[in-house]
């Protein structure tokens, strides 16, 4: 990778303006010809794939907007979020290569990073509503959130140098997003949230449950305070490029020093939101992404405490195990407030809401806001991912 600090001053880039920019560059052949076009529907920035016609070769250019597009410009951002992105990426090609895309150049000013092209790949949230069970998915993150997490943190990284790293990933504006979004607002009467009138009562019940708001705000101290590891901060099915051989990790922009179960929760979310949108027959393959993904979590995890561990009472008898109980303890309380914020939060997810019929969709985000209330308020009785699918399924028979 290389990186122009002394580009022109921001401006956002057109189609046009990505060609000319893969063309200075030299990322294809001189002659090449070229064409682009501007893809995806991101909330926070502007994404182009460019394409060599005669090879069909090609590459992402991502530029950060100073806005969210979500919102418009009254909604401003900083660019640094492009910075926090590309370092993240290569942090954690460092430990897991072959989850992450491949980052050929970046440019500060311009808010630029340019990457590989995942687009022979899925995003991993259409593939599971569209009913493909990526069979590697779960193995894969489970490795993913293992290594870049431990090799991140005290008990794999040299302190000093830990604390350097978490000065360059100090990341105040988007977790400043995350801390209203998924951990404020949706237990709150606040104008940011989004849902359908028939769920008013459910809302209500949240937002005056004294208990769960109690909960809540303990999760919410630890994402504002344990700066255990880097973690992606983001990393939910929409985060994720996969098919049934291949899993790529995209968009750490949200990527700060924080509890490392903030990663597992999301993940262990966003499943449980694409189990519940399913019949009860087509569920049990997305309870054991959950299960695998722990269990590979464990296995990675311990194994790299064994064999890297340079935190003194590594090994003292019980300690990884401790780490692990709390690792998952936390996960699974940041899970349901994932699950209650893409239920009724600004941000939502196609799982639940291309739901039909729409009484469908209303009784399953009802079944969501209970299933994730149940999560944060009990999460230190739930042990072992097994007991998500129980759970769940107790959750949805309380409320026939």
């Amino acid at each position: 990778m290389c990186a122009n600090k002394k580009s022109s001053n921001y401006k956002p880039l057109t189609e046009s303006d990505a060609i000319t920019l893969a063309k200075r560059l030299e990322l294809f052949d001189k002659n090449s010809q070229l064409t682009c076009y501007e893809i995806g529907d991101g909330n926070l920035n502007l994404v182009f794939k460019v394409t060599n016609t005669e090879t069909s070769e090609s590459l992402i250019i991502k530029q950060a907007l100073p806005y969210a597009k979500v919102v418009g410009e009254s909604w401003p951002l900083t660019l640094d979020r492009s910075r926090i992105e590309t370092n993240a990426l290569i942090k954690q090609a460092e430990f897991v290569p072959q989850y992450v895309p491949k980052v050929y150049y970046s440019d500060e000013s311009l808010a630029i990073t340019i990457m590989e092209d995942l687009s022979h790949l899925q995003i991993a949230r259409t593939a599971l509503i569209n009913g493909e069970e990526l069979p590697l998915l779960s193995k894969h993150i489970g490795e993913f959130l293992a290594k870049t997490l431990f090799y991140t943190s005290d008990y794999g990284l040299n302190q000093h140098y830990k604390k350097e790293l978490v000065k360059q990933f100090i990341n105040p504006d988007l977790c400043k997003i995350t801390e209203d979004l998924v951990f404020t607002d949706p237990f709150f009467n606040h104008d940011t949230n989004d849902f359908e009138q028939e769920l008013l009562k459910d809302v209500e019940h949240i937002w005056n449950d004294q208990v769960l708001k109690l909960e809540v705000a303990k999760l919410k101290q630890l994402f504002l305070t344990k700066a255990e590891a880097l973690v992606h901060g983001d990393l939910h099915t929409g985060s994720i490029f996969a098919d049934e051989k291949e899993t790529k990790v995209i968009d750490p922009e949200f990527a700060y020093f924080g509890p490392i179960g903030f990663d597992v929760g999301q993940v262990f979310a966003n499943l449980l939101l694409n189990a519940i949108s399913r019949e009860p027959e087509n569920q049990n393959i997305l309870f054991n992404h959950i299960e695998v993904t722990w269990t590979v979590f464990v296995e990675e995890f311990t194994k790299a405490w064994t064999n890297d561990a340079i935190e003194i009472f590594s090994k003292t008898d019980g300690y990884v195990e401790h780490v692990l109980s709390e690792i998952f303890e936390e996960a699974v309380g940041f899970a349901g407030c994932e699950i209650i914020r893409r239920t009724i939060g600004l941000a939502h997810v196609a799982d639940l809401d291309k739901i039909e019929p729409t009484s469908k969709k209303i009784s399953t985000k009802q079944l969501a806001l209970r299933l994730g209330s149940e999560l944060i308020k009990n999460r230190k009785s739930l042990t072992k991912p097994e007991d998500f699918k129980e759970y769940t399924k107790q959750t949805a028979l309380t409320s026939l």
